[in-house]
């Protein structure tokens, strides 16, 4: 277990992060991330207000989809990456990270202050399983939910699934295959025991759903985004609604980038750490910083995510990480995601 925003949480079960990550890959792994914040804003002018907050538009997301989106500042910068769940024509449910819940509360508090809509954390009643991996409708039609009754790709709806009321989005964090289930807290307990009965689903802790996330190249907020990034940084510019609408940071966005996202493949099985330099160039002068690091267990090799300056290193382009140019790991800047076989959009 580890303590992280106010909760302790799963890093890990009996089999450890590396059997639990390959199983998520084969199969359907069942991740406990209660700790999400779920809040929600309702309202005639709920849409409105949400579309000069973010980048991507929500007042044109459909009843029951749901929409990746950055909660901005004026500066452009990323007070939080979250899930925009529209659940009816004037309420929307917006799934955020554990460790910016106060913050992105207070901030839209802050901001939705005279407009017709309303504002309601409901982290505390609300309760997040992930069902994740290729397995995953042949555990769900075991449960006689089947195929369908399910929600395409990064939409949502409501289910019946062993004695519970479930919202349920077809969505994840790991590449693979997945829903992941939202419902009363009180209820949460037995649904985890009755789900883990299935032969199939093992468990699988933090640990795993983050180098789940690091082979695909998707971003963690605190490491690849904060309040010194933009979404354009990060890689994320072409799906921002440019031109479409006017949003609190429309102007700044426009700004060149001051960095860029690549990803690093390593020679060896020894990992990077955030804050490592990468090294590059004739003068194997420094490029930029390590994000995130890891051994990927899919890829048999290490993998990191680092900020360099624009157009530093270009695809193939030999570099070394390290806290020093001598000690440095060798390795060689490859396109995104590093593992490409995910069954995330599988019919």
């Amino acid at each position: 277990m580890g303590a992280f925003a106010g909760w302790r949480l799963p890093l890990r079960y009996g089999e450890g992060t590396l059997a639990e990550h390959l199983h998520t890959r084969a199969s359907c792994s069942l991740f406990d991330v209660c700790h999400m914040g779920e809040l929600r804003i309702t309202g005639a002018e709920a849409s409105v207000a949400l579309d000069r907050l973010m980048p991507r538009l929500v007042s044109d997301q459909q009843v029951s989809s749901c929409r990746y989106n950055f909660l901005l500042s004026p500066t452009g910068n990323v007070i939080d990456d979250l899930l925009v769940y529209r659940l009816a024509s004037e309420e929307f449910m917006l799934v955020v990270n554990a460790g910016r819940r106060e913050a992105d509360l207070n901030w839209l508090s802050e901001q939705l202050v005279g407009c017709d809509c309303t504002i309601a954390d409901v982290s505390a009643d609300t309760a997040k399983l992930d069902l994740q991996g290729p397995g995953t409708f042949s555990v769900l039609a075991d449960l006689d939910v089947h195929r369908d009754r399910l929600p395409s790709y990064y939409r949502c709806t409501r289910i019946e699934l062993l004695g519970h009321s479930v919202l349920i989005s077809r969505t994840g964090y790991t590449g693979e295959l997945g829903f992941e289930l939202f419902l009363a807290a009180e209820e949460a307990c037995d649904l985890w025991r009755r789900l883990l009965a299935h032969e199939l689903v093992a468990p699988a802790g933090l640990g795993a759903r983050d180098t789940l996330r690091l082979e695909m190249g998707y971003p963690l907020y605190g490491h690849e985004l904060d309040e010194c990034t933009t979404p354009v940084e990060a890689g994320y510019g072409r799906l921002l609604s440019a031109g479409r609408h006017l949003h609190i940071a429309a102007e700044a966005l426009g700004r060149s980038p001051r960095k860029e996202l690549v990803g690093v493949a390593l020679e060896g099985r020894r990992a990077a750490r955030m804050g490592m330099t990468v090294w590059g160039g004739g003068d194997m002068v420094g490029l930029g910083t390590v994000t995130s690091g890891s051994f990927a267990p899919s890829l048999g090799r290490a993998v990191a995510l680092a900020y360099v300056r624009p157009n530093s290193c270009p695809i193939g382009m030999s570099v070394k990480i390290g806290a020093d140019v001598e000690h440095a790991l060798p390795a060689r800047r490859v396109v995104l995601p590093f593992y490409p076989h995910g069954t995330a959009r599988m019919n």
